[in-house]
């Protein structure tokens, strides 16, 4: 064979191997699918689409991509917020990408590849809304949270530095997703609303002058692919999330969804984080 021909053979053998699945463990791979668990209430990251069934949103199509360079497919499943880290516990779920912030205090528990970074931001009514700048404001004022989120955490720790400074504490209220946050404040019933960063920017987008953003975000962290701890799939998911960076899907993902701004360039097992 010619050293021309040598280097063409080796180019190919090359771009076969690039191109072959990651190894996953057996139990996976046999499956061929696995299952994400996700609130897909969190537009524009994961949300129903108009036939009322289909999942669709940038965690969505970062899973399938994910999913493609392990060499199965993804299944996704709803479930609400704080139901999925049990769920992934008890071994109903295989893996969640359901805009988790990472945490000191998840990390004990579950493992976690980051992908993103997100605010938090406040958002309240167009005409007549408070002005909610920081967390210190909210003293006094009705909030609504989805159950189990960073915002709940928040806004929780909030109420009792209210009461403890001689204020009136927060009116706590709690959702099963953002769709029933954002509805009690628009029938009235809560003054704010808090959500993750783009998120928020979605919901004012989305209401058609209905809502603002109030203030700046605050508090940006990592989100993370959340896996249970021990399954083996922690490190083929870091390699995949490489992978899908490499090759510039998870750019034209994030562009697609307006949300290039939260783009990061060195995905890492359990960073360090507050």
């Amino acid at each position: 064979m010619t050293a021309l021909g040598l280097i063409a053979l080796g180019t190919a053998l090359a771009s076969s191997a690039a191109a072959a699945p990651i190894a996953l463990p057996a139990k996976y791979k046999q499956q061929g699918e696995l299952t994400f668990a996700f609130n897909a209430a969190y537009a524009p990251m994961e949300f129903i689409a108009k036939d009322g069934r289909t999942m669709i949103g940038l965690d969505i199509d970062l899973a399938n991509a994910i999913a493609k360079k392990l060499g199965v497919k993804a299944r996704f499943v709803q479930a609400g917020f704080d139901t999925i880290i049990p769920g992934l516990q008890s071994g109903k779920y295989d893996l969640s990408m359901s805009s988790f912030t990472i945490t000191k205090k998840r990390e004990e528990v579950m493992d976690f590849v980051s992908y993103f970074t997100a605010g938090t931001s406040f958002y309240v009514k167009a005409k007549g809304g408070p002005a909610v700048a920081s967390l210190g404001d909210l003293c006094g004022l009705s909030v609504a949270v989805t159950k189990g989120t960073i915002q709940s955490e928040d806004a929780t720790r909030q109420s009792h530095a209210c009461k403890a400074a001689g204020k009136k504490g927060v009116d706590l209220q709690f959702y099963p997703d953002q769709n029933a946050a954002s509805l009690a404040m628009a029938s009235g019933r809560a003054q704010v609303c808090m959500a993750d960063s783009p998120v928020a920017a979605w919901i004012v987008k989305e209401s058609r002058g209905k809502f603002k953003l109030s203030g700046t975000p605050y508090d940006s962290a990592p989100y993370g692919i959340v896996i249970p701890k021990n399954s083996g799939l922690t490190e083929p998911v870091l390699l995949a999330v490489k992978a899908i960076m490499a090759d510039g899907e998870y750019t034209r993902i994030l562009k697609k969804w307006g949300a290039d701004q939260g783009a990061i360039t060195t995905p890492e097992i359990n960073p360090v984080v507050q």
